[in-house]
């Protein structure tokens, strides 16, 4: 079974999509088996993170931008890929360093998810964007 979930970003932030991955493993009916979820695009990343506190996400978006600022920081002087405006090639460091795939265990019907477990479409774009999520799920 396979889907593309759309999700539309508005900037910078870890945007949580846990609910339509449930809800499409439900349509589905998926049971027993596991679930790919693929990100197709070179600037956002996936991730599972603590959903209970923003500040968690918060957080880890000031440590991204610690690691890559953009290039109109001066810090970033050595980057030449601006074809994009500066914040392009500090968003493809970002997914660099973060996960563009995730396998998640699905059990009785549900993601074998922790009790503060999210997933998340974590966009490092500073303009908004339409991105594609490819879901897979794979039966036992």
């Amino acid at each position: 079974m396979q889907h593309i979930l759309t999700l539309q970003t508005r900037g910078p932030a870890c945007h949580e999509f846990t609910r339509d991955v449930a809800a499409w493993l439900r349509a589905a009916g998926a049971v027993e088996g596991v679930l790919t979820l693929f990100v197709r695009h070179t600037s956002c990343s996936l991730l599972i993170q603590e959903n209970a506190d923003p500040d968690v996400q918060r957080d880890l978006l000031n440590w991204l931008d610690r690691i890559a600022p953009p290039a109109d920081d001066p810090a970033m002087h050595y980057l030449t890929h601006r074809a994009e405006g500066p914040d392009d090639m500090p968003a493809h460091l970002k997914a660099a360093i973060l996960p563009v795939s995730l396998s998640i265990p699905v059990s009785g019907g549900r993601m074998v998810l922790g009790t503060w477990q999210g997933i998340y479409l974590v966009e490092h774009r500073r303009q908004p964007h339409r991105r594609e999520v490819a879901a897979r799920f794979r039966p036992d």
